[in-house]
């Protein structure tokens, strides 16, 4: 093989090698006799390799061109629109289009447009050069040639649209999922100097569970909607944010309520297997709770905060709520998922979980932990935490109690516990997650408040006997 043969078989580009030759010998007669036959041929090679990129994922705005193999999921409608200074109206479609790293709208303009309204189909693969750039739901594709490509993409067509299978760049999506979590709207100054509205909600399904972006008029889904709700979301787009993946909404997206049966089944990390510095799901049930603080930023804004320790069969935990999350309505004995916490280096060298604005906070039976008035933060109704334990009326580096607070409503309980409320004998076992007054008893899947004058301690497995009444169980035998 000659040294022109060798170039071309090295390089990884769809081109017909009589077209190579052609190209190296215009590039010969360009310069002029400064460059000989080979040098001509790794010039080309050069040209024809730049922009060639591994996935979709790599693709960036600003790029002057990217190249790349794709497989068509969605042709959209050919639409027309007029040009300033033509007489005649431009056309536009844009086609969907993915591998296995992610999804990336395409831009086909004029007689590419018809050509490709006409001609393609989902499932059909293209070798696509064009010029990214940011566009309305993300980075878009300019396309400046497409042609048909057999190359294999591992993308599938016909699975159904799930959390699990949300890819970056992707747009036109529809979700049903069951509200798990929502925050409060937020309002926010644009360059212009009008005013913008944001919020977030998350939503789980079977497969996981994903952070949604509400915009400006969108931000009413936050008010509206309770967790356990079943919604179903249409025309979102996925972005990336601190790397991972969100949901956004647009002035076109809808998200409404649907009749429809979805599960989120939680996974979460042991807490005895927490690592420093990752980001992570944990759940358990509350053992104590602390007032919350208040404390000055160095901007001169008021912050605040509060800690509540919770704990599963491997261990247990401190968490730090951040913000608005310090008014959640939590109590001992709740049975709570904490999603998307940081885990860093706590008091006394214990791990700490910190519960900022991307954590997401509620009930592993489906519901949020719900915002409570101020005057809930000094409600009474139960003693410290532990009877006798080493943690009970200590103080933490911040110099807040860990004593427990509670209601008077005795409803702090994660499920019913399914027994009869009209005063008829019923037992129930579980674990002691909270000895103070009422003891909290645990069975792994709800819990149930008990009045007793038992002297019990945290970890034991007891059956407690007697009547129900407004959610408690008053203990005529202990054991």
């Amino acid at each position: 093989m000659g040294a022109i043969a060798d170039i071309y078989a090295d390089l990884d580009a769809e081109v017909p090698e009589t077209e190579f030759r052609e190209a190296v010998e215009e590039k010969v007669e360009e310069m002029g006799g400064l460059a000989d036959e080979e040098t001509a041929a790794m010039l080309i090679a050069h040209e024809l390799a730049d922009g060639e990129i591994e996935g979709i994922a790599d693709i960036e705005a600003g790029m002057e061109e990217a190249k790349f193999a794709a497989k068509v999921t969605h042709v959209g409608e050919l639409r027309s629109f007029e040009r300033d200074d033509e007489d005649e109206d431009g056309k536009v479609v844009n086609v969907e289009v993915a591998d296995e790293t992610g999804r990336v709208r395409v831009a086909f303009w004029d007689e590419p447009a018809e050509g490709a309204v006409e001609e393609l189909e989902p499932g059909d693969v293209l070798k696509i050069a064009g010029r990214p750039r940011e566009g309305y739901n993300g980075i878009e594709v300019s396309a400046d040639r497409a042609e048909p490509a057999d190359v294999e993409i591992d993308v599938d067509l016909d699975g159904a649209e799930s959390i699990e299978g949300l890819t970056l760049g992707e747009s036109d999506v529809t979700l049903t999922g069951v509200v798990l979590d929502t925050d409060s709207i937020r309002t926010f100054e644009r360059d212009d100097g009008s005013e913008g509205k944001v919020a977030n909600l998350t939503l789980g399904d079977e497969t996981g569970k994903v952070r949604v972006t509400l915009w400006d008029e969108q931000t009413e889904h936050a008010d509206e909607l309770d967790p356990g709700t079943t919604v179903e979301l249409v025309d979102g787009y996925v972005r990336e944010r601190d790397g991972e993946l969100e949901v956004h909404l647009s002035a076109r997206s809808t998200l409404e309520p649907v009749d429809a049966d979805v599960e989120y089944v939680p996974e979460t990390t042991p807490i005895e297997d927490l690592e420093i510095d990752t980001i992570t799901d944990i759940g358990g049930v509350v053992r104590s709770t602390d007032p919350k603080r208040t404390f000055d930023r160095d901007d001169g804004s008021e912050g605040q905060v509060r800690n509540v320790r919770i704990q599963d069969d491997s261990g247990d935990i401190r968490v730090a709520l951040w913000g608005e999350k310090a008014d959640r309505d939590i109590a001992a004995g709740d049975e709570l998922q904490f999603a998307d916490v940081e885990i860093q280096d706590g008091w006394r060298d214990d791990l700490e979980a910190s519960a900022g604005w991307r954590t997401s906070v509620f009930a592993i039976d489906g519901g949020a932990a719900t915002s409570a008035d101020e005057e809930d933060d000094s409600a009474d109704g139960l003693d410290a935490f532990g009877g006798g334990d080493t943690e009970a009326g200590t103080s933490d580096e911040s110099g807040s109690d860990r004593a427990v607070s509670g209601d008077e409503s005795g409803d702090g309980g994660s499920g019913d516990s399914g027994s009869d409320e009209d005063g008829e004998p019923t037992e129930f076992t579980g674990t002691v997650v909270q000895a103070g007054d009422p003891v909290v008893l645990d069975n792994g899947s709800e819990t149930m408040r008990v009045v007793t004058d038992a002297d019990v301690g945290l970890g034991e497995e007891l059956t407690a006997r007697g009547s129900v009444s407004e959610g408690r169980l008053d203990a005529d035998e202990l054991f």
